[in-house]
């Protein structure tokens, strides 16, 4: 069986989270009252017996945002602990004047590999994170993803595919920075004006050969592990990009909400299975090694 790296999961403590330790907050990913718990390193453990998972990143969960170094921090003791998670991409705010103090202190962890600061934007609110649908290209946010090749730091990019004009821009400002699209650019719905939007946003990333892109989350608009969804997205994503800049991601556990790790990891493995050894290798786990480089 090929060997996994999940490439996008989380673990967390409610405490530490606003918007799971407050009020409910929306979220795109609807409704979310079974994960308003602690979410430990064991659970997720637990959730991927058995399924030849020999490697994960953890990527940031909005803790408050003074307290982003407090959550590498967690994160690189329970991996010290436990020898889980293999790499940690963090958050830094693209938006400060001078983003440069919090990648140092990021720096001293020796798990992180990169930063994300989600700046999708819809016209649906619920669907909402940045300030506003050109966030991407603020004057600060360009100034300071330049900064990341200094660290060696790459950069988990979240956005619609409205924005992927945007984002091309700036990933090739900056072509010594590796580009991660998040959720694969975040398919909304498959009406064929949905679609196409889709497609086209993928292509006008493909030229640039510093962008990869995640293929997590895909049950994010549907509430529910759809293997039919997973197929047409992986397709799609292969003939656009390639399979070797694709990565798989469990974003566990927010599939947990309508699904078992085991269900969505087949799921994405029968997709790729679909174009061919390589595609595997590359899918579940070379993409990953080589972005990430999990330790």
């Amino acid at each position: 069986m090929q060997r996994v790296i999940d490439s996008h999961f989380h673990i967390w403590r409610r405490a530490d989270l606003p918007w799971l330790s407050g009020p409910m907050v929306p979220r795109i990913f609807g409704p979310y009252e079974p994960i308003r718990r602690d979410y430990p390193i064991d659970e997720y453990l637990s959730d991927l017996e058995g399924l030849d998972v020999t490697k994960a990143v953890y990527v940031q969960t909005n803790w408050a945002r003074e307290d982003f170094e407090k959550e590498v921090a967690w994160v690189s003791e329970t991996a010290e602990k436990t020898g889980w998670p293999h790499a940690i991409v963090g958050y830094a705010d693209m938006t400060a004047e001078d983003v440069r103090p919090q990648l140092d202190r990021l720096k001293a962890y020796p798990l992180v590999r990169g930063v994300r600061m989600q700046l999708h934007w819809h016209e649906v609110p619920e669907y909402r994170f940045a300030s506003g649908p050109d966030q991407v290209v603020d004057p600060a946010v360009r100034r300071n993803v330049g900064r990341l090749k200094e660290y060696g730091f790459s950069f988990d990019l979240q956005l619609f595919p409205a924005q992927m004009k945007a984002g091309a821009e700036l990933i090739g400002e900056n072509p010594e920075t590796d580009f991660i699209l998040t959720h694969c650019g975040m398919l909304v719905d498959e009406r064929p004006e949905t679609v196409a939007a889709w497609k086209d946003g993928l292509a006008r990333l493909s030229p640039l050969p510093n962008l990869f892109a995640k293929l997590s989350g895909l049950g994010t608009f549907v509430h529910r592990n759809d293997p039919d969804l997973t197929t047409f997205i992986v397709d799609a994503a292969i003939e656009l990009l390639g399979s070797e800049r694709l990565m798989f991601g469990s974003n566990f556990p927010i599939e947990k909400l309508w699904s078992d790790y085991a269900s969505v990891l087949s799921a994405h493995r029968a997709a790729a299975e679909r174009h061919g050894a390589k595609a595997v290798a590359d899918i579940m786990h070379d993409a990953a090694e080589r972005v990430y480089r999990p330790a």
